[in-house]
């Protein structure tokens, strides 16, 4: 057998690794399942061999990038692999460390092809995303994509400052209720469903300008409300429960099987990144 091992004194780029990799390929006459330089970073961080997973990483990326929405992502967790150790991974920077934005799982959490899904009582996860540091005024999204259906009181991404200021997104909550970039909890969007199963985006572009969609449309209303409550939010953002200044609350016993947090986006954006996320779960056999 021969050894394909190979040491660097240096850490490759992106591009260093795929042209290893599709040198490699064509060595044993196969065809590379990955183009993308950033698509194979993560699928090597995360350990993912399955080449359907693979391509549905490779292609997602590619999409994201097609789209012009890769650069307004801080974080992407596409919650493939079906392990915790696999599912904690920021696709946007697949580092082990805190400050690419990699989650760190708490609590009862169940980890499968399908997501992540919370206990309801114990699980969250930490982005280390801190909205004063990390994230621009008047220029937020998050989103979150669930495959649980139940009408209970959640809070899939979130981080409120004791009354102060707030940031977050729920999938179902007293019908659809979210918030996207920071504001006063009076103002908000909210608007009824039918279902807490699909694909949710809150989104800020400017100071009166903050939109709810589901699955790519916009629903409820647009705040008019100009926000100056930004620097009060200054603390990390939770997945599935609402970090209260230190204080874990409103824990989500939903699965999730994809989560965003980044730039403002536009109507357009939001649908783009609908297609594109409903094409990666098609491709994966979870979506809803």
């Amino acid at each position: 057998m021969r050894d394909l091992t190979q040491l660097y004194n240096r850490a490759l780029s992106a591009t260093e690794v795929l042209q290893n990799y599709n040198a490699i390929c064509g060595r044993f006459g196969k065809t590379p399942t990955i183009t993308d330089g950033d698509a194979l970073s993560f699928v090597n961080a995360a350990n993912i061999s399955n080449e359907t997973q693979q391509s549905a990483i490779n292609t997602l990326v590619t999409d994201l990038k097609g789209a012009g929405l890769w650069s307004k992502m801080k974080a992407i967790y596409p919650f493939v692999g079906g392990t915790a150790a696999s599912h904690k991974w920021n696709l946007k920077d697949p580092r082990d460390v805190d400050a690419a934005f990699r989650l760190t799982f708490s609590g009862g959490w169940t980890h499968s092809s399908t997501g992540a899904k919370g206990n309801g009582t114990t699980a969250y996860a930490d982005t280390f995303i801190i909205p004063t540091t990390h994230l621009t005024q008047n220029n937020t999204h998050l989103s979150y994509y669930s495959r649980t259906a139940d009408d209970a009181q959640y809070v899939e991404l979130g981080y409120y400052n004791n009354g102060t200021a707030i940031i977050q997104i729920t999938t179902r909550y007293t019908g659809f209720g979210g918030i996207a970039g920071s504001y006063s909890t009076a103002n908000q969007v909210t608007a009824a469903v039918s279902s807490g199963t699909y694909y949710g985006i809150n989104s800020k572009t400017s100071s009166t300008s903050l939109k709810m969609y589901r699955n790519g449309v916009q629903l409820g209303t647009t705040n008019t409300t100009s926000d100056v409550q930004f620097t009060n939010l200054i603390g990390k953002i939770y997945l599935n429960a609402r970090n209260d200044n230190g204080t874990t609350a409103f824990y989500s016993a939903r699965e999730c099987a994809f989560a965003t947090i980044g730039d403002g986006l536009t109507d357009t954006d939001a649908a783009n990144l609908y297609t594109i996320v409903q094409k990666y779960q098609t491709t994966l056999g979870r979506q809803v």
